[in-house]
């Protein structure tokens, strides 16, 4: 029985980003996972810890040895490797000295194909101890960041200069060196506080040893730590009842990855910087300065902050005016752009976008304006009657903020600031908002539109983006999406979704191409490019919510153009499925497409009819035709499937009894446009024979 055994592996580096941590840790964990299955070697549990300083993995209960095993290899059949008086061919001696044996040492194996030659190897399992420098020494490797260097005269590439490299097995310091940096059973405290080495005998040691030193190595107790210390930060120095500070979760992520311990600061800033919009005090503080807002218990601004240190500074007052200077700066400037944006209203900067490119090839963000002012208006004529003059203002101005220096110091908020801007200049609030919100969602999952006009400029922006970069061939190939068309395809999918929009997107794809006045010579085949991009990335959502691949297939591969109308399709099929006679006729409709084929015909012709079951089936289908057909009209898709099952058993009736490839050239054709016409039917829910019954 093998023993069990437990690696540790720490990574000693110049300060991280910390961005660059936590994908890195997941990287480890996922290759070496991986690399110890091909190597064939069992563990029971696999952890990672980061710093900025260090990168850590370790396995406990690591297998000691690979087992031994046996590998048999098929060769070529007997009657070629052997001939008749028994000797063995060219290819059995070639194929038995690949494997380095000798042709008689081959066995003959009996298979469903007949006698082979077979090949048996006999391989010894190696000890971990021996396979583990080469698995390391990947793992560094092959960590990929954002961004990477080089450093002094050495080939590898990371994120930041690597100091030092820990890897124990069993208590014992492996055998390795990466880049003349040597593996030792030594590890480093806190850069500052502990800043001595100190010697690992194992992952406990490894632990207590950093606690001991100021380092919090686990991600997740020291956010704990810092949610900890920033709250109790704000109790213990913020004079008002209710306060607390704002944990926003990104911050909270790259705060706990730029320290090793928690130490911190609770600052204030002069009271006339509320005049400023909380979002861009909020983004001043938290953006560029890594600050955690705090706000009362009504949800309103405070001058106050906290920052997080990496150090333990004895004098708080000094520490706490240093991040104050700092931020007054930033505030400063904030105001002063607030203050100089007001004194020109939106409306006037809006012919400015012309100093701004969208694309070389699609014109200016003014272009681009009044083609989303347009193709919205057309919008609001068909979904929002009666709202066309606030769409139509909002869309002129939904770009001008663009220009104003506040977007220009924090992109981040463009669209609110026009918001802001939009209030101050004294635009309608529904203007006003739908400004902000047609920039939403603004990433996969994200908060939708509220307003009806806003999502109505956010799908213009939208459309008018994608079939513009569709276009001129900016179509996203592989990990290039320059234009980040495909969350912009989400995007238009989950606002028609969440504002429950009848839209057809080929009728809105064709009207937005029709507002490019350069691109005239677009054709179909890009409009058709575009809905199945989209639709791909409709399919793939449906599919990451849990719905089955096979009935998003079904539903989609009828048609796409009105995703509401798709999903009230798709949850039609999930109810469906349950009763056994949609199964049944699933299975039945396979069977219908492979002997329809290509035939589109669907004129019948009764007088034709020479068997009862013929003459059934076309009674059924009148009557399903019959019935259904209200349903449809309505979009109660389950209630027109439920009519549809009814024809399942004069189907049934129908391939029992009847020939449909007749002899007679009338007949044949009339019994397939009889199944084309059933087919069509059924077609006007979904294809169903893309459902796999077996597993429902």
């Amino acid at each position: 029985m093998t023993a069990m055994r437990e690696l540790l592996f720490e990574i000693g580096a110049e300060e991280i980003p910390a961005g660059y941590i936590e994908p890195a840790l997941a990287s480890m964990a996922a290759r070496a996972a991986r690399k110890l299955e091909e190597l064939g070697l069992a563990y029971e549990g696999m952890q990672t810890f980061g710093t900025p300083r260090r990168l850590t993995l370790a396995v406990r209960a690591l297998q000691d040895r690979q087992q031994d095993r046996r590998v048999e290899y098929i060769g070529p059949s007997k009657a070629a490797g052997v001939d008749t008086d028994g000797r063995m061919s060219k290819a059995a001696t070639g194929f038995a000295r690949s494997h380095g044996l000798k042709a008689e040492d081959l066995q003959v194996v009996t298979t469903a194909k007949g006698d082979y030659l077979m090949a048996v190897e006999d391989i010894k399992g190696l000890e971990t101890r021996a396979l583990l420098p080469e698995l390391l020494e990947s793992l560094v490797r092959e960590i990929v960041f954002p961004k990477s260097m080089r450093w002094a005269n050495t080939n590898l590439v990371f994120a930041r200069p690597i100091q030092w490299l820990l890897a124990l097995y069993d208590g014992e310091v492996l055998p390795l060196a990466i880049e003349n940096i040597p593996c030792g059973n030594i590890s480093h405290g806190h850069r500052f506080h502990a800043p001595e080495p100190f010697t690992v005998d194992g992952l406990d040691s490894y632990l207590q040893g950093l606690a001991a030193r100021f380092v919090v190595v686990d991600p997740v107790q020291r956010r704990e730590q810092v949610v900890v210390a920033v709250n109790s930060a704000v109790q213990q120095q913020v004079p008002v009842v209710g306060a607390q500070a704002v944990l926003h979760e990104g911050l909270l992520a790259t705060v706990t990855n730029l320290v090793e311990h928690p130490y911190p600061i609770c600052g204030r800033f002069d009271e006339k910087f509320l005049q400023l919009p909380s979002e861009a005090l909020v983004t001043s503080m938290r953006e560029h300065q890594k600050y955690f807002p705090v706000v009362n218990a009504d949800g309103d601004l405070l001058p106050y902050f906290v920052a997080v240190n990496n150090t333990n500074i004895v004098d708080q007052a000094l520490a706490a005016s240093g991040h104050e200077r700092v931020l007054r700066a930033r505030l400063e400037d904030g105001l002063f752009f607030f203050n100089e944006d007001r004194k020109r209203p939106l409306a006037e900067r809006s012919p400015e976008l012309d100093g701004i490119v969208f694309q070389q090839k699609l014109g200016t963000m003014r272009e681009k304006m009044e083609r989303i002012t347009a193709l919205a208006v057309y919008l609001a004529r068909k979904l929002a009657p009666g709202q066309e003059e606030i769409v139509g203002r909002a869309a002129q101005l939904a770009k001008a903020d663009l220009l104003t220096s506040m977007v220009g110091e924090f992109p981040s908020l463009q669209g609110i600031m026009g918001r802001v801007y939009a209030g101050c200049d004294g635009e309608s609030e529904a203007v006003a908002l739908a400004i902000e919100e047609h920039y939403l969602p603004l990433r996969a999952g994200g908060v939708v539109p509220s307003s009806l006009p806003g999502a109505l400029i956010g799908l213009a922006d939208r459309m008018d983006t994608l079939v513009g970069c569709f276009a001129i061939g900016e179509k996203p190939t592989g990990n290039k999406d320059a234009f980040g068309l495909r969350r912009q395809a989400l995007g238009l999918i989950n606002i028609i979704r969440r504002q429950g929009l009848t839209v057809s997107l080929r009728e809105l794809a064709q009207t937005a191409l029709a507002q490019y006045s350069n691109l005239s010579g677009a054709d179909e085949h890009c409009l058709k490019d575009l809905l199945a991009f989209i639709r791909l990335r409709f399919e793939n959502e449906q599919i990451a919510e849990g719905r089955p691949q096979d009935v998003v297939d079904a539903a989609t591969a009828a048609r796409f153009d009105d995703i509401r109308d798709c999903i009230l399709r798709i949850e039609a099929l999930l109810e469906a499925q349950k009763e056994e006679n949609f199964r049944i006729l699933a299975a039945s409709f396979k069977r219908i497409r492979n002997i329809v084929k290509s035939n589109r015909a669907t004129e019948i012709r009764p007088e034709l009819f020479t068997e009862d079951a013929e003459k059934a089936l076309f009674a059924a289908l009148g009557e399903s035709q019959q019935k259904s057909r209200p349903f449809l009209a309505a979009a109660q898709y389950r209630q027109a499937l439920v009519t549809m099952l009814l024809i399942k058993e004069p189907v049934d009736r129908f391939f029992d009894q009847v020939m449909v490839m007749a002899d007679d050239p009338q007949q044949r054709q009339n019994r397939l446009n009889m199944l084309t016409a059933l087919m069509a039917m059924i077609l006007e829910v979904a294809d169903i024979s893309r459902i796999s019954v077996e597993e429902h």
